[in-house]
């Protein structure tokens, strides 16, 4: 079982980082956006089609979610501003998915773009 003390502090590797400007390309050929704020946070606000997954709950729904668990999916994921996301990319590395990108600046960064977001 996973503790806060097994919680990585940030992505080891370079991860692959996705500006807003590309984020639309990115995404559409994702399997999942994933963004990792809390329940609150995601009901003012969420980029299109994103899945709600908390950062704290990462390592405990996607091993027990079927169509999360594959390791080939091609996650991007996103927070408030990027550090919540890199820690999760860590957390999702450890569990072997590989296929990993973040989205720069996050949710801060999307909606300074002017992008969609949903409520």
């Amino acid at each position: 079982m996973r503790t806060d003390q097994d919680t990585p502090t940030a992505f080891t590797a370079a991860p692959r980082q996705v500006l807003p400007q590309d984020a639309e390309c990115a995404i559409s050929a994702a399997d999942v956006l994933l963004d990792v704020r809390e329940a609150h946070e995601y009901a003012a606000g969420h980029l299109p089609g994103a899945r709600l997954v908390p950062l704290r709950l990462l390592g405990f729904v996607l091993p027990a979610t079927p169509e999360l668990s594959s390791r080939d999916l091609k996650i991007v994921v996103y927070c408030k501003t990027s550090g919540r996301s890199a820690v999760a990319l860590g957390i999702l590395h450890e569990m072997g998915y590989r296929n990993l990108a973040l989205l720069a600046g996050g949710y801060d960064a999307w909606l300074a773009a002017g992008k969609p977001v949903e409520k």
